[in-house]
């Protein structure tokens, strides 16, 4: 059985790892990107470049549960930026993001049961 604490920590975690990939999904939009007169759209394959911005600040990382967390874009062209369409290759920003934050969402949860088996908390 799972104690409360272990939920408590574990749950920290993950919301902190989803936080993590929202953060990445951000960056990955406004890094090198440049706005309006200037901007440039990114090529099929690479993450969007930002322009008005709304993308970037659309993307947020929410608790769902005691032990889950979700990281999103709300923006009304996320999906068809991040999956594509019939006339526009896709522009992912999401998914590069969480593969590149697994490696250290798997590393919060894993020091997270190892501190509660410790007696210990963040």
């Amino acid at each position: 059985m799972t104690s409360p604490k272990m939920v408590r920590e574990v749950g920290k975690a993950v919301f902190v790892a989803a936080d993590f990939l929202a953060t990445e999904a951000a960056l990955s939009i406004t890094a090198g990107a440049v706005s309006g007169k200037g901007h440039v759209a990114s090529a099929p394959g690479e993450a969007p470049n930002a322009d008005t911005h709304e993308l970037d600040r659309s993307i947020r990382a929410e608790k769902t549960g005691p032990l889950t967390a979700e990281a999103s874009a709300n923006a009304a062209h996320a999906v068809p930026l991040e999956l594509g369409t019939s006339r526009m290759a896709a522009r992912p920003f999401m998914r590069p993001a969480a593969v590149k934050t697994r490696p250290k969402a798997e590393a919060l949860v894993a020091e997270a049961v190892k501190r509660v088996v410790k007696g210990q908390t963040l």
